[in-house]
């Protein structure tokens, strides 16, 4: 099979064989003076192309209405005559002109408007067809029907010759697009394909579980609480069985306390904020948010308890639907399908009755259990340690720098979310609470918790511990209820 070269037949080498030049002039500069005629040729054939394919765009606006003009001229059945409809063209053009106007030009300009380039036209016809009239020596009452005439017969002679000029225009830009087509230069290159391998990010880690009870026997540091009625703990403690002590429970991550924080129907942000946080779409996730949700509706924040239970079912729906899930289920909500956000939204809705329900019965059954009132205290372990609260100014500035010996190894932006999550933990607590942790005083902390009902003060507990606010030596906090009971 004979091979084909023919598409290199526009490629343009650099042969240096065919220049010819004079003895006394060295071969190296007439290359160059070749390569530069070259480039120059090609550059005025782009300008002129450009230009006119302006021209060819200007003259195809005027066309028509120059041929409207000269068919509104010559009518005989007109209503208005040929020289008043004239006079009237003409003072629009001249006191209320469009500014419209090819691209590039100057709208300010008049003779840049397409009403521009009209008006110096008439003027010219105007004053061509008068002239012509002053050669006829036509009697006052023959000027103006003869004005008419003569003025139609300007306006169609210009339709035919700007008719002519486009297609002119027209032939010599196809030639010079040819002309520039037969020879190949950087400019037409382009990829034919391109292909990348980005490899797949890594599932994200479980959302991290804390124990309700920790081993003592661990090195892990071990968080007790004192209560002032034992029996009521010691009844608790008997109805659960040994699997109800190891529970663990997932806990919430900065990321998922900011999804948490997503409107309700904003499917598109929830969408985005996956697509940006994979660690978001994670086993546990949607139970960590369905804890936080009880959390929230014991602490009396409906709220953010509804907008917790929307956001885990969002993430069960999308994992019960395979291994795209997530694409499937935002693809569908965010289209307006109005069925499949009836079946969410009254799914939400029953899954917080059941939530608020649950909710009751617990706070009915703490009530139930403490024969008096349960109080959560904080009491050292050791009577050396002290128990101090690093209660944050605000959140963390934009600046954030770390200055200290042991600081080199830390990330800022993993500091930064640390801190930041510290100060949303803190300012979700009640006021009362808040001012007793910045006089960084014990009693007046205890004396705030000792008002709570038992889980809400235990969440308060776990929430301080969890955002590094409370703050002790070693050895935790013990229970002390039995000591205390024995003393009263």
């Amino acid at each position: 099979m004979p091979l084909n070269y023919s598409k290199w037949d526009s490629l343009e080498l650099s042969d240096d064989s065919d220049i010819e030049g004079h003895p006394n002039v060295d071969k190296k500069s007439l290359i160059r003076w070749k390569q530069r005629d070259i480039h120059e040729k090609r550059d005025q054939r782009k300008q002129k192309i450009a230009h006119l394919e302006a021209q060819i765009a200007c003259n195809n606006v005027l066309h028509p209405r120059i041929k409207d003009i000269a068919r509104a001229l010559a009518d005989p059945n007109a209503d208005i005559p040929p020289v008043k409809y004239w006079s009237n063209l003409v003072e629009r053009l001249r006191k209320d002109p469009s500014k419209d106007c090819p691209p590039g030009n100057d709208p300010t300009k008049p003779e840049h408007t397409y009403d521009g380039m009209l008006l110096i036209l008439f003027q010219k016809v105007t004053q061509d067809a008068k002239d012509k009239l002053k050669e006829l020596n036509l009697q006052e009452s023959e000027k103006e029907e003869k004005l008419g005439k003569q003025l139609a017969e300007e306006m169609a002679t210009h339709v035919i010759q700007l008719g002519e000029m486009i297609e002119k225009d027209r032939r010599e830009l196809q030639e010079e697009i040819a002309e520039q087509k037969k020879k190949i230069t950087t400019e037409d290159m382009h990829d034919g394909f391109e292909t990348h391998y980005t490899p797949p990010k890594p599932e994200p880690a479980p959302v991290p579980h804390s124990k309700a009870l920790e081993d003592k026997k661990g090195k892990q540091k071990v968080t007790e609480f004192e209560v002032i009625n034992p029996k009521g703990v010691e009844t608790a403690s008997t109805s659960q069985g040994p699997e109800e002590e190891d529970t663990e429970l997932p806990e919430m991550t900065p990321a998922l306390i900011e999804f948490s924080k997503i409107p309700s129907g904003d499917y598109e942000k929830s969408f985005h904020f996956i697509q940006q946080h994979r660690e978001v779409y994670a086993p546990g996730a949607s139970d960590a948010l369905l804890v936080a949700a009880f959390q929230a509706q014991s602490q009396g924040k409906p709220k953010s308890a509804k907008k917790c239970i929307n956001q885990s079912l969002l993430l069960q729906y999308c994992e019960k639907l395979g291994k795209d899930g997530v694409g499937v289920f935002f693809k569908k909500m965010m289209s307006g399908d109005k069925r499949a956000e009836k079946v969410f939204a009254d799914d939400v809705e029953q899954t917080y009755k059941h939530l608020c329900e649950r909710v009751r019965i617990s706070k009915e059954e703490a009530a139930l259990e403490a024969a008096g009132k349960e109080q959560i205290q904080l009491v050292a372990e050791n009577p050396d340690t002290v128990i101090t609260f690093n209660v944050p100014d605000g959140p963390p500035p934009e600046d954030l720098r770390l200055e200290g010996p042991g600081t080199e190894d830390l990330d800022i932006e993993e500091v930064r979310k640390a801190l930041q999550y510290r100060w949303e933990v803190f300012e979700a607590f009640p006021q009362d609470l808040q001012e007793a942790l910045k006089s960084n005083k014990l009693e007046n902390v205890n004396r705030v918790l000792g008002d709570m009902e038992v889980p809400e003060a235990e969440a308060v507990v776990g929430a301080l511990d969890e955002a590094g606010i409370l703050n002790f030596a070693e050895g935790g906090i013990r229970d002390e209820t039995g000591g205390a009971s024995a003393a009263s």
